[in-house]
């Protein structure tokens, strides 16, 4: 066995995902929108998405997605919880130590991470880093996000694209040549991007300004055509640049896992890499864009339909708000079903 073989790694070894029980059709939005199921899906490739119900918060999906994870993995705890989202419960606290909490694990280490739909690669990133550096043994890992409570019901161009959802996974300390350790990463941003995926009130730069802003600025915006963009090429980029840390090609690539943003976008990516689109895992159609929570809930959607299979060459990319982008593989371990 060589040194980097042996070398301490993150390996995947639970997974588990939760949706609200609300399904919210393209015919509803489109009657109310004035448009109409086809202008939806021929833009976006969705069919549905999940709404939470009022009274519902971040916090309630990732214990969902969290429990059954834990399940799946045969774990009663961890050593600590990383939360990406950009909608936790409250601007203050961070959401990580309430779903700690409702877990039963009060005591463990907790945070959450911004990174918008980069967010669970983000997260992913700084769980395995925590294990590496023998800071924790096991590690849970969450993608929550109820965009519903941040969009403007009125602006077909952003409310008939997300959804409200949650997956999560856990991570063990294992060595790198296991099936299922996580890695190598590439990661990267550009704030100079940050108007294109937003919400402009709310933080501090807005409320020093001495400026009332306007209702609208209070809703999720997104520049449709330069996200378009953007995302393929950073997202090609990225995972180019983590399949040659891997050693693989991308003709190595049995299942490409996208952010789940748009099923062109997704397409296009798949076309960039040189990946046929058959290899590609998407549950965008029944489910929307779920932001954080879109690669763990593709991931499990595709391990329970038997779609992706233990010994599987797995490539993760996403690209998101702030500008941020990630890459990173994995081969798919023998996971238990919950």
């Amino acid at each position: 066995m060589t040194a980097a073989a042996a070398a301490r790694a993150a390996v995947l070894t639970g997974i588990g995902s939760f949706l609200p029980a609300r399904r919210v059709g393209n015919e509803e939005l489109a009657a109310r929108l004035g448009s109409s199921d086809e202008w939806i899906h021929s833009r976006t490739g969705i069919g549905a998405r999940y709404f939470a119900a009022p009274g519902t918060a971040t916090s309630d999906l990732a214990v969902g997605a969290a429990e059954r994870a834990l399940a799946s993995a045969g774990e009663a705890g961890v050593d600590a919880i990383v939360v990406a989202t950009t909608t936790p419960d409250r601007p203050c606290p961070g959401t990580a130590p309430t779903v700690a909490t409702k877990l039963g694990l009060t005591g463990v280490a907790a945070y959450d991470v911004a990174a918008v739909c980069t967010g669970f690669l983000y997260g992913l990133a700084t769980a395995t880093g925590l294990i590496c550096a023998q800071v924790a043994d096991r590690v849970l890992v969450i993608g929550a996000d109820t965009f519903s409570s941040i969009l403007d019901p009125d602006d077909r161009s952003t409310s008939v694209i997300f959804g409200d959802g949650a997956g999560a996974v856990v991570l063990r300390a294992g060595t790198a040549d296991e099936p299922g350790a996580i890695g190598p990463f590439d990661l990267g941003s550009d704030g100079g991007g940050r108007n294109l995926i937003t919400v402009r009130s709310g933080g501090s730069a807005q409320r020093l300004s001495g400026v009332e802003p306007p209702p609208a600025q209070s809703y999720f915006e997104m520049a449709g055509k330069a996200v378009f963009w953007q995302a393929v090429q950073r997202m090609s980029e990225s995972s180019r640049a983590a399949l040659d840390r891997a050693g693989w090609q991308p003709g190595d690539v049995d299942r490409l896992v996208c952010h789940q943003a748009n099923l062109r976008i997704l397409n296009r990516l798949a076309d960039a890499l040189g990946i046929s689109r058959d290899r590609v895992v998407g549950n965008i159609a029944d489910v929307g864009n779920t932001a954080a929570a879109s690669i763990p809930l593709a991931m499990d959607h595709a391990h329970v339909a038997g779609s992706l299979r233990a010994g599987d060459r797995v490539l993760l990319t996403a690209f998101g708000g702030g500008l941020t982008w990630g890459s990173t593989v994995l081969v798919w371990p023998e996971i238990a079903q919950t």
